[in-house]
């Protein structure tokens, strides 16, 4: 491919998230360059009703060349391994080559925390991503690497149970935001003690209700970044 049609290079970001699904064109920059378009993630999310969803969103985005997708679970190699938050047995679903089959065109895919560490990152030292929406996404950065497949809301946090469960959507609900904000406030200095991170970037759509006063090596991030992000996996 000559520099003039790699500038010309249109990629189609998608992010799957257990409440939404999202996707927007970026250029070769990784700047979004279209609209966002969204549709509620379908009930229950299986594979079938999650990649029959994805056609028609996608459909007046074209024309694309390639495609990024956010998964929320663990990904290797484009293939999922694990879907906490959705339906039906996603353990196995080579997702890229079912998407590559609907889409015509290259896919990759990876955990939907990792690709908004990538649109969040400075790439300097120890950086921490943590997703706030249906559950609890992670990952974690070193000089601009990733560390894959951390499941950070998996492991334990307090009172016997997880940071997903003390911290995702379900959880936030239950206890109201006043709550679910001390909770937060307590998780990120134990993040701290446990990985001495440089910064620690705090997104997903349930970053909006964060109303702690953040220390100066917490941030937060715009949820778009697990759009703009998909570009890294291109690179």
């Amino acid at each position: 491919m000559d520099d003039t049609n790699r500038e010309a290079v249109r990629t189609l970001a998608i992010d799957i998230g257990g409440t939404g699904l999202k996707a927007a064109i970026l250029d070769a920059q990784g700047e979004m360059i279209s609209e966002r378009v969204r549709v509620l993630t379908p009930r229950p999310a299986t594979p079938e009703a999650v990649i029959g969803a994805l056609g028609p969103l996608v459909e007046p985005l074209r024309p694309f060349d390639r495609a990024s997708v956010g998964f929320p679970g663990v990904v290797v190699e484009d293939t999922v391994r694990t879907a906490p938050n959705l339906d039906g047995d996603w353990g196995g679903v080579a997702l890229g080559a079912e998407l590559h089959r609907l889409l015509g065109v290259p896919v990759h895919v990876a955990n939907d925390a990792d690709i908004q560490g990538y649109g969040a990152i400075e790439g300097r030292g120890v950086e921490l991503v943590v997703t706030l929406g249906t559950g609890v996404g992670s990952a974690l950065f070193l000089d601009g690497r990733l560390v894959p497949n951390l499941e950070l809301g998996h492991h334990r946090f307090r009172k016997g149970q997880t940071y997903e469960e003390q911290l995702g959507d379900a959880a936030r609900r239950r206890a109201g935001n006043r709550k679910w904000n001390r909770r937060l406030n307590k998780a990120i200095r134990h993040l701290r003690g446990c990985f001495n991170f440089r910064v620690l970037y705090i997104g997903g759509g349930n970053s909006k209700h964060v109303e702690l006063e953040l220390p100066e090596d917490t941030r937060l991030v715009r949820n778009v970044r697990g759009i703009t992000g998909g570009i890294a996996l291109w690179r």
